[in-house]
C-alpha cells in the first residue's frame, strides 16, 4: 500500500473499527498524522493564530489549525489502530493499554510492529491476500 492509498483508506474508513489493516496502511497513516501535525503547528506559528489561555503538554500556545487537524484525524487514527490490532489477532481494545504510562504504549507499539496473523482470523480475511 502506498502513502496516498493509506491516507485515502484512513479517511474512507473514517470510523470503521472492524476489519483488518496492514502494517503499511497503519504506519503510513502514522507518518501522515505526524507530518500533518508539524505543518499545522508551523502554520499556526507563522500566522500567529492561537487559542488564548490554552495549554497542552506545557506548551502555552495551541493553534486553531493544529486543533482542527487533531480533531479531524482523532477518530480515524483510533479506527486504524483498532484494525491494525485486529490484523495481529488482538482485540482493538488493547489500545487502552497505551494509556498506561510508558509500558502500555511500548506494548501497543510492539503489537503494531508485528506481522499479520496468516490467513483469516476472527476479524476478517488477511488484507495481504485481498
Amino acid at each position: 500500500m502506498s502513502f496516498g492509498q493509506a491516507i485515502s483508506d484512513g479517511f474512507s474508513q473514517y470510523a470503521t473499527f472492524s476489519g483488518r489493516s496492514r502494517r503499511s496502511a497503519y504506519w503510513y497513516w502514522v507518518l501522515f498524522v505526524f507530518l500533518g501535525s508539524l505543518v499545522a503547528a508551523l502554520l499556526d506559528n507563522i500566522l500567529g493564530i492561537t487559542i488564548e489561555g490554552a495549554t497542552v503538554a506545557g506548551n502555552d500556545s495551541v493553534g486553531w489549525i493544529s486543533l482542527v487537524f487533531a480533531l479531524a484525524v482523532a477518530i480515524p487514527s483510533l479506527a486504524v489502530t483498532f484494525r491494525r490490532l485486529h490484523d495481529t489477532g488482538r482485540s482493538g481494545w488493547w489500545w487502552l493499554f497505551s494509556l498506561i504510562c510508558c509500558i502500555g504504549a511500548i506494548v501497543v507499539f510492539i503489537f503494531c510492529l508485528t506481522d499479520s496473523t496468516p490467513g483469516d482470523n476472527e476479524y476478517g480475511p488477511n488484507p495481504k491476500g485481498a
